[in-house]
């Protein structure tokens, strides 16, 4: 890192003019700061090579309290920063405002219950116009457990606006204060309330996590490794060319675009081997899951599974879908204790819910029967294209799984690995360590 202040009359001529139109957007709002204190890499995007835009549209924000008797601000809010950019870059996922991110750590790495990241349209730094396209600004949001929980079941935005309504939570600036030793529902048991109604009117807009998961064929054994119709645990899964992979991507992301962004896969907060997050690209043995979140952009009262673009880009193996009459799902802890939200937030609304493993090429979605698009049917409820999995669930059937899951809401009871079986749908699902998933799968 580097500290640059960038001031006088010629500076604009040495910037990048992306750059240049931020910085003015920032005097603009702090003009009693005309050279702030910047960090920033020290070797710059600039300075490789690379020409254009990068094309994500987006600058990251932060608003932090002063810790009493501070006299300059601290360095890690760009750590962090930079840690989400770099997500950014590997992963070719955007950020938007209502997403939220897990990072299961104090975002200061001291004691702070401030542990996850919600994020907002900044409130005060106004989207930009430079030669390279739009800019906008998102503002990071401190939050503790409870409140990213909370967004999960509910929705971002919801609890963003609780914030606001809170001082010592942020204010109307949503001014993250690491010291901050209640949660809202703590400060004003009222707002549980608000959020409990939001669930059971609104449902939840959390469309989908990457996840560690896995899903297994009891219909019939695999032939052969180029035949394989389930993905083990116990075995190298058969991997995809990088061209199918991409179009799985491609159909699981258009797919689900009418009321979905991408999947934002998990963030590790651990360092400095897993400082990076993700798997392959951006690190090993991920802590925590991501999430992707509904954009609330609907066009009809039913969810869809489908796009105008998504039929054209599904590869040649993959068309012909599979009917089975018997799957076994297996899920990390983490990733098992959304089920129920999955069932209650989604499937009793006619949506669906999507698990995109991070640790192999599959893919498990759980529809309604209010849900278009979807080639998992009432007649034939579980299907499969390759290896990405739909299980169809009517309404009767969630409500018994939300029964029999009901221990998996307070997950520190649940002794791994933990298996829940329903014989007469055919469907074992089977809770396991982080260990089950560590090395058979890379």
């Amino acid at each position: 890192m580097e500290e640059l202040r960038p001031s006088g009359p010629g500076i604009a001529a040495l910037l990048p003019p992306g750059l240049h139109a931020i910085y003015q957007e920032s005097r603009r709002l702090y003009s009693d700061q005309p050279n702030p204190l910047q960090v920033t890499a020290i070797v710059k995007y600039w300075f490789t090579g690379l020409e254009g835009p990068s094309g994500f549209g987006f600058e990251l924000t932060f608003r932090l309290r002063r810790e009493t008797g501070e006299t300059a601000p601290p360095t890690w809010p760009a750590e962090l920063m930079q840690g989400l950019a770099r997500y950014v870059f590997q992963s070719e996922n955007t950020l938007c405002s209502g997403d939220h991110v897990s990072w299961h750590s104090p975002l200061d790495n001291s004691e702070s219950r401030i542990q996850h990241m919600l994020l907002t349209e900044d409130p005060q730094l106004q989207p930009v116009h430079t030669p390279f396209g739009t800019v906008a600004f998102l503002q990071i949001v401190g939050v503790c457990t409870e409140e990213l929980q909370a967004a999960q079941q509910w929705n971002g935005q919801g609890i963003l606006e609780l914030l606001r309504t809170v001082p010592v939570a942020g204010g109307s600036w949503l001014i993250t204060d690491m010291r901050r030793g209640e949660t809202i529902f703590e400060s004003d048991p009222h707002l549980q309330e608000r959020v409990d109604k939001g669930i059971e009117t609104d449902g939840s807009n959390l469309s989908g996590v990457s996840a560690k998961c896995a899903w297994v064929d009891l219909s019939r054994p695999p032939e052969d490794e180029e035949d394989s119709r389930s993905i083990y645990l116990e075995m190298h899964p058969r991997r995809l060319s990088d061209k199918d992979t991409e179009q799985i991507r491609e159909v699981l992301r258009r797919g689900l675009e009418m009321n979905t962004k991408p999947a934002l896969p998990p963030i590790s907060s651990q360092k400095p081997q897993q400082q990076n997050g993700m798997n392959h690209d951006r690190a090993s043995l991920v802590q925590s899951v991501g999430h992707f979140q509904s954009k609330q952009t609907e066009r009809t009262r039913k969810d869809s599974l489908e796009s105008e673009s998504s039929a054209a880009i599904v590869p040649h193996e993959l068309i012909r879908t599979r009917q089975l009459e018997s799957v076994h799902l297996k899920f990390n802890q983490e990733s098992g204790t959304l089920i129920p939200l999955s069932l209650r937030g989604r499937l009793l609304h006619g949506r669906h819910f999507t698990y995109k493993s991070i640790t192999g090429d599959t893919a498990i979605t759980f529809v309604s029967t209010g849900v278009e698009g979807a080639f998992a049917t009432e007649e034939h409820p579980y299907a499969a294209h390759g290896p990405w999995l739909q299980i169809l669930l009517n309404e009767e059937f969630v409500e018994k799984m939300l029964e029999d899951l009901e221990d998996l809401t307070s997950p520190d009871e649940v002794k791994l690995p933990k298996e829940y079986s329903w014989p007469e749908k055919k469907l074992k699902i089977t809770i396991l360590p982080e260990s089950a998933f560590d090395s058979p799968l890379q």
